[in-house]
């Protein structure tokens, strides 16, 4: 165990954030926690480092334990160099290398026993800076560095002139290098472009420390976590497996507790209509032993949701089926030359196609928006529209909300008189709009809100291409699952530039990806073109431990791939004797886990590794065996449907018996 918070709270005012949460995090664990925004997630890193204490319950900690916390925020000042601003965090080292030049120096002064006292201390020295990795530090920091997107020339550079984000880029470079006992990541994939994305989540898929990471970014989260946390309405559960394994999880347990509070009100409306027929006749005593069983009966919980009525998006005005055509396009800026994107660029999109634009900062994203919208004149070629073609733009000014109106009036401006604002209410509710908050004003709405809102009036406008520019930022996750639901039911044209691979993952058709000097057009979603374009970049990252089967590219937890070869019946396992095997592993993490919680071993820190590597082995031979049990039931019943016919487990089935 590396901490552990039990039954812990924490309000602000008369709101409480988090109440009676419990969870643990041992070595080695990679762990995602999510949650809307103003959940509490960022109370939860600051209540593990130490910068707030709990209202109630307690937190435990494992004796010396180095925390290495990367907030939103980060700053620098002084006039070290970005390289030396990394390197900095490397004091032991910094000391020893110190000594050895003061050491150098001394040598050049001194001889005979002196010289020799003092080549004997450099030896030492010098021994304890190689052991400590020294002679490589530089090197590994630049790889650091430049897997997050800075270059050469940059890091000279004095980290007091950086911008915001090329700060944060920084102090993410200084957490991985320090190499804590457990990393807390306040969403790291901020200010990075895809490639730096993708570099980190091969450097964390392979880092041997545990980390807890919040995020937005659900594709990273897939690529990087093994555990998720969820945190809503103050309250904490968790999930075993990556963000996509997680939905699933999620959707079973919301569905089980849907009919369990049905089933619930149901028996309590029975029992209080027996109550109110009995009470005052033969059959009192049981009416009164009902009515106190009802007081002391601890109520299921209604599953939380959103008001979203059968409302439906009306259809947009048909279109021709060419929607955009663009014919040798070049795009940029004719007076700077090194601001030119895109070279010979021919792409037909035809009515109903959904295309992600993508590709890291300063390659032409928005230079192409602004070519194709006719803002910017080609360097060459042409753009044309189809016929009939509506365009409805969502910027990230949010120019298209008006701040003195309330939500309500922001969507009837665009509505026709026949429409009531109950159905308009209904609309919203699929944006996460309920209840009163339709009434607020826009200007009290927070970034994400008007973000929302934004979104909810164009889909609703009957525009039938949207223009999408990072309709995802500021959006927390059910904000951007409630966005790709309604676009999904949009039957329009879709051009969206978005950094969130998630979001393009199940809205894009077709992706075109800039990549500074070329353009590339792909056929086909995210994860397919990430699988073929991550393989031309893999990055240079030294994995410390193997990368768990778990978190295999761009496939969903719910569709893992299955083996292609069977063995022969001979050498088959049954489903009934792996299921035996299945109940034996589970019981081996329920001690393992028991042991890993004790405070026995809290300080034991080579006790704490053997047995969280033993829970880590355990846990993934569970994985498989799950795996082979599904396949042997599979193929069980495969060989039993394909029996000879004269057969007796033929005969039986076909009088409907079970075989024997």
């Amino acid at each position: 165990m590396l901490f552990r918070l039990a039954d812990v709270s924490k309000a602000y005012g008369a709101q409480d954030v988090l109440r009676a949460i419990s969870f643990q995090l041992n070595p080695g664990e990679h762990v995602g926690l999510v949650g809307r925004n103003g959940a509490g997630k960022t109370t939860i890193l600051r209540l593990i480092d130490g910068t707030e204490g709990p209202d109630s319950g307690t937190i435990e900690t494992l004796k010396g334990l180095r925390v290495g916390v990367l907030g939103q925020q980060v700053d620098f000042t002084g006039e070290l160099s970005v390289l030396d601003q990394a390197l900095s965090v490397f004091v032991e080292v910094g000391a020893l290398a110190a000594r050895m030049e003061q050491l150098e120096h001394a040598m050049t002064e001194l001889q005979g026993t002196a010289l020799d006292e003092v080549l004997e201390e450099y030896s030492e020295v010098q021994h304890a800076f190689e052991h400590a990795g020294g002679f490589t530090l530089r090197s590994r920091a630049e790889s650091v560095l430049f897997g997050l997107g800075f270059s050469k020339s940059e890091l000279n550079n004095p980290s007091s002139t950086l911008s915001g984000g090329e700060k944060n880029r920084l102090g993410l470079a200084q957490l991985l290098l320090a190499e804590p006992d457990i990393l807390l990541l306040d969403e790291p994939t901020n200010h990075l472009d895809v490639e730096a994305v993708e570099w980190l989540e091969d450097f964390l898929a392979a880092y041997k420390s545990a980390y807890l990471v919040v995020s937005h970014d659900r594709f990273f989260l897939d690529q990087t976590v093994e555990r998720i946390l969820d945190l809503d309405n103050g309250r904490l559960e968790n999930y075993r497996g990556n963000y996509s394994a997680y939905l699933i999880q999620r959707e079973e347990r919301m569905e089980a507790r849907a009919t369990s509070y049905s089933e619930q009100r149901e028996m309590i409306a029975r029992t209080e209509e027996f109550i109110r027929r009995n009470l005052a006749g033969q059959k009192t005593k049981q009416a009164k032993s009902r009515r106190k069983m009802l007081e002391r009966l601890e109520r299921v919980e209604a599953v939380s949701g959103t008001d979203q009525t059968n409302f439906k998006l009306r259809p947009s005005v048909r279109t021709g089926d060419r929607v955009l055509s663009l014919e040798h396009l070049d795009i940029g800026y004719p007076d700077l030359p090194d601001r030119r994107f895109s070279n010979d660029l021919t792409l037909l999109l035809r009515r109903g196609e959904r295309l992600g634009v993508i590709g890291g900062n300063g390659t032409g994203k928005t230079t192409f928006l602004r070519t194709i919208t006719g803002k910017l004149k080609p360097l060459k070629g042409e753009a044309n529209w189809g016929s009939g073609v509506s365009i409805g733009y969502y910027d990230q000014q949010l120019k298209t909300v008006d701040a003195r109106n309330t939500v309500l009036e922001e969507m009837r401006s665009i509505a026709s008189a026949s429409i009531t604002d109950g159905e308009l209410r209904g609309f919203l509710g699929r944006f996460l709009f309920s209840g009163d908050d339709v009434f607020k004003v826009v200007a009290a709405l927070s970034g994400g809100e008007k973000g929302r809102l934004a979104l909810a009036k164009l889909i609703y406008s009957r525009a039938n291409v949207l223009l999408l520019d990072e309709p995802t930022n500021h959006l927390d996750i059910a904000s951007r699952e409630a966005l790709e639901t309604a676009l999904n039911e949009y039957d329009g044209t879709i051009l969206t530039v978005s950094h969130d691979r998630y979001f393009l993952d199940r809205i894009a058709t077709r992706i075109l990806y800039f990549a500074g000097d070329h353009v590339e057009a792909f056929n086909g979603g995210y994860t397919e073109f990430y699988e073929i374009h991550h393989r031309k970049t893999q990055p240079d990252v030294e994995p410390t431990k193997p990368v768990p089967d778990t978190k295999k590219r761009g496939v969903s937890a719910s569709n893992r791939s299955k083996k292609s070869a069977s063995p022969s019946k001979s050498k088959r396992r049954t489903a009934a004797d792996i299921e035996a095997e299945i109940h034996t592993r589970e019981g081996e993490m329920r001690d393992l886990s028991e042991q890993l919680a004790s405070t026995e071993i809290a300080s034991d820190w080579e006790k704490l590794h053997e047995l969280n590597e033993k829970y880590r082995q355990a846990d993934a031979r569970l994985t498989e065996l799950m795996e082979l049990w599904e396949a042997a039931q599979h193929q069980e019943m495969s060989d039993l449907l394909d029996l000879p016919e004269g057969s007796d487990a033929s005969e039986q089935r076909q009088k409907g018996a079970e075989p024997s």
